[in-house]
C-alpha cells in the first residue's frame, strides 16, 4: 500500500497531536467522535507527509492553512498530488476559518463527505419549508 508512513513522519505526526494549534483543536471538536457520521483522524501519516485531518472511507483529508503555509504553495501542491493520488479528496480551509465559523466549515465538509459516498448534497427548502411540504400532501 502506497500510502503507508514513514516512521519519521508517525514520530512527527505524534509531536503534531500533542501540540494541536488552537484552531486545529476547535475543528477537532467538531469532527471527533463521528460527530459528521464518520470516522476523522487527526495529524495522520501517509508516506511522507502529514493530513492535518483524514477520514478514510470515504476517503478525505482536510487542510488547515496557517501562517506556516505561506510562501510554500509549492509543497502543499505536492501534497494535496500525493494525497489525491492515494484517491484522496482535498479540503482546505484558513486556519482561522474553525475558530470563527466552526459551524459552516463542519457543513462544508459534511456536504463533501456525502458527494464522496455517492449521495447528493442536501437541497436547500423551498420557501414555506415544512408548512409547504404539509400543504402538498393533503
Amino acid at each position: 500500500m502506497q500510502h503507508q508512513s514513514t516512521p519519521t513522519a508517525q514520530r512527527n505526526a505524534r509531536i503534531l497531536r500533542s501540540g494541536m494549534t488552537d484552531s486545529e483543536r476547535k475543528l477537532w471538536s467538531g469532527l471527533r467522535g463521528e460527530r459528521l457520521g464518520v470516522k476523522f483522524r487527526r495529524q495522520h501519516p501517509f508516506g511522507n507527509f502529514i493530513a492535518d485531518f483524514a477520514c478514510l472511507e470515504p476517503k478525505l483529508v482536510v487542510e488547515l492553512d496557517g501562517s506556516q503555509h505561506e510562501g510554500d504553495a509549492e509543497y502543499d501542491a505536492r501534497r494535496d498530488r500525493f494525497f489525491r493520488e492515494q484517491g484522496f479528496a482535498v479540503l482546505r480551509f484558513p486556519s482561522n476559518a474553525p475558530l470563527t465559523n466552526l459551524e459552516g466549515v463542519c457543513v462544508a465538509i459534511q456536504e463533501e463527505i456525502k458527494v464522496l459516498a455517492g449521495a447528493a448534497p442536501t437541497p436547500a427548502l423551498p420557501q414555506g419549508g415544512r408548512e409547504q411540504e404539509q400543504k402538498d400532501d393533503l
